[in-house]
Parts: structure tokens; sequence; C-alpha cells
């Protein structure tokens, strides 16, 4: 009985050195020219400094680490490790020059809630073709014949916010998600519309959860909803089907014959599309506003040139409904949606994962580990914009440089790729 024992003792012992061993070597053939990570901490196993980043200002939390560790460092979020990236030259790297070597991702939280299907997180034809089907339903020519509709639901929220005191950023989070609704479905989305906010709202609220799948945990709750979610999406197919409706909004891109997508590969994109659009949306309306309020001069502007382009249409004897060619007669307006986009940097970092493993400037990024271009510090950079801190749309009456404002690239790069 003791040989025995002592024979499976050793056997026990044999196949961990081999594992030991085995290990050993993969971390040396992993890292053949010996390059160092670059300097950093991970923190915590697994949790990392995920809580550090999301219980304070984001601008302290990199502040201290590029202060410390200058522009490229290492840390770990959301279950991932990372390399963080904080200047123009190395976000032209990551998402232009050397982008093949860099492809779009999210944590596993976020993933999962999207879909795997979801053209976030693919490259190749099967991205091609995601690709051409999401730009046939939102280029120029597609959104010219939505503009009327999008001010009417703009008029309908404002009219809904007379006499009380709102919440403005969930009060834009309704208004965006309508819009996109809209974009989505075109008006078939009324029917579901209750229920797809509802389902979506639960969702959202796990996406920077951690991926524990527990029940009570804020991702078991979205990952619920989530489900529910698709299943809505699945009615509102079937039902188009039956009626044999052909229509040009993005549903009906996906739906094409010849597009051969399953209804499980339409849904993750859905789903993957009304993300991209809304919160990023709603949060830069709400510091519009609130900068607009700040900035009496900048509103007056603002209110002048728009009030010149109902005057217009009033004295041309034309509908005073709002146009295609009216959004271009607003170049204030534009550069202070620019001016917002860079002073309060709504997406403070993306995600991208190293598809091997790539040296940049003498450090090592390891295969699978995430890069984050952080764009807010390319944006409050003062040897890029002088006086960063304060808000000045005028800045964009000159273009600036190349590589140094980095607007929605998260969702630009994903959906419109190499536009």
């Amino acid at each position: 009985m003791e040989f025995i024992s002592l024979l499976f003792m050793l056997f026990f012992v044999s196949i961990l050195l081999v594992f030991l061993f085995h290990s050993i070597f993969k971390f040396f053939d992993f890292n053949p020219r010996n390059l160092p990570l670059p300097p950093g901490s991970l923190g915590w196993p697994y949790i990392g400094k995920t809580f550090q980043l999301y219980s304070q200002n984001p601008n302290v939390f990199f502040a201290s680490k590029l202060k410390r560790y200058d522009s490229v460092f290492k840390t770990h979020i959301l279950g991932c490790p990372c390399v963080m990236i904080s200047s123009p030259e190395a976000a032209k790297f990551v998402l232009v020059t050397r982008a093949h070597l860099f492809k779009p991702t999210f944590p596993a939280s976020k993933e999962r809630m999207l879909g795997k299907q979801a053209i976030f997180f693919h490259q190749g034809d099967y991205h091609a073709k995601l690709r051409k089907l999401v730009l046939r339903a939102f280029v120029p020519e597609a959104i010219k014949t939505t503009v009327c509709d999008i001010e009417s639901i703009a008029k309908d929220s404002l009219k809904s916010w007379e006499g009380r005191i709102i919440n403005t950023f969930q009060e834009m989070k309704t208004y965006t998600f309508n819009v996109a609704l809209l974009s989505i479905f075109g008006k078939d989305e009324f029917l579901y519309r209750e229920d797809l906010k509802r389902c979506y709202y639960i969702l959202e609220k796990g996406y920077n959860s951690m991926p524990i799948n527990l029940p009570g945990t804020l991702f078991n709750k979205s990952m619920k909803a989530r489900k529910e979610l698709a299943q809505i999406l699945a009615k509102i197919l079937s039902s188009r089907r039956q009626m044999k409706l052909d229509k040009n909004d993005l549903l009906g891109s996906f739906m094409g014959d010849k597009e051969g997508l399953t209804d499980d590969q339409i849904a993750d994109n859905i789903i993957g599309v009304i993300f991209a659009a809304r919160d990023t949306t709603a949060s830069v309306l709400t510091w519009i506003l609130k900068y607009l309020g700040e900035n009496p001069s900048v509103l007056q502007a603002v209110t002048e040139e728009q009030e010149d382009i109902v005057t217009s249409k009033e004295k041309g004897g034309e509908e005073e409904l709002l146009t295609w060619a009216d959004t271009k007669k607003m170049p204030i307006t534009t550069r202070v949606i620019q001016e917002t986009l860079r002073v309060a940097s709504i997406l403070s970092f993306t995600f991208r994962e190293a598809v091997e493993d790539v040296e940049y400037e003498g450090y090592l990024i390891p295969k699978g580990w995430k890069v984050l271009p952080l764009f807010r510090n390319i944006h409050h950079s003062p040897e890029i914009f002088p006086d960063p801190e304060k808000f000045d749309p005028s800045r964009f009456e000159v273009a600036p440089k190349p590589n140094t404002f980095l607007p929605f690239v998260q969702i630009q790069n994903a959906l419109l790729s190499s536009l």
C-alpha cells in the first residue's frame, strides 16, 4: 500500500515538474529578445487597478501614472493586463501605422454583453462585410432623409422638460436612445420602444462590471437583460420577414438576403451599434450644455448663427423643418462640438489587443495584452493645445495637427475602420 502511495506521489511530482519546465521554457520563448515590459504596476491579482481607476477622477489616475512612468506604462484593469500609451506618435502606431498588430477589443464583460459576433471583435472578411452594411445605413445620403424626424424627436424632448427639473444626462440618454432606435429600426421600433429601453438600461449597467456570473451580481442581471433584448430583436426580425418589409434602415441593411447574417449575428451587431452611439452622444450633449451655460458669449454666437438660418428660411419661403443643407451652415456650432469633444474627452481611452508580440520603444507588448491609447491625455497636453483646460471653440478655426484630436476614435475605428 505504501509502495502504491509512493508511486502515485512520484508520478504526481513528475507531472508537476514537467508542467513547471514547460512554463519556464514557454516564458523564455515568449520573450526571445529579452525585452522588458513597460514600467508600472499590475496591482492585485485579477482586480488589478480597476477600483483605483473607477473610484477617482480619471485625470488624477492617468496624471499620477504619467508623472511616475512617462508616456508608456503597464497596469491591470477589468481583469486584463494592459499597456497604456499617451502620445500622438504612440496612438498613430497602434491605430494607424501598425493597426494590423492590434485588433479592436473590449474587456470580457463588454464582449459577452455585446455578443461575440459584433463588429468590434472581428477583422478580415466578416469585419469588412459588417463595415459595408453599417456604412450603408449611416452615410450622409441615408441620414439626410431622417434629419426632420430627428428634429421632431428633439422638439418632443424639449416639450417634455417644460415646467420640471430634469437630470440632463439621463434625459439626453433617453433622447439619443430614441434617435438610435429610429436609425436602426426606422419607425417600426415604436411598438417595442419601452421594452427595448428597459432591457438595454439594465444591460448597460454591467458594461464595466467584473465578469462574475453569479446570481445577484450586476453582471448576472445584465446578462439576463441581454438575453431578453435578443428575444425582442428576434420578434422584430420575424415580423419584418412575415410582412416582407424591405427598408433602408440599419436593420434592413443587416437583413439583406445576400448578406447571409444569422439572427444571432444581427442581434449582436444591433446591440453593438446602440452601445457605440448612445452614452457617448448623450455625454457630449450634456457637456455642450454645461460649457454653453458657462460661456455666455459662445452661447450667444451659437444662438445667433442658428437664428440666422431660421430667418433665412422664413424670408425664402422655405419649410421650417431642418434639412441636411442647414446643418452645413453652422461653423460655430461645429467648433463648439469639436471643442467639447476635446475638453470633455468622453472616451478616456479605447481598447486594442496585441495579436502578436510587439516591440515599441524598446519595450515588449506581449501577445494578448490590451493596449489603451489615452485620448484624454493627448487632448489635454499643453504642448498640443495651449491652455488645455480652457473651453475655446475658436482654436478649431485652424485644423489640429494629425493624431492630436481623436474624438470617438473607438467607435470610428471599430465601425468604420480605415475611412
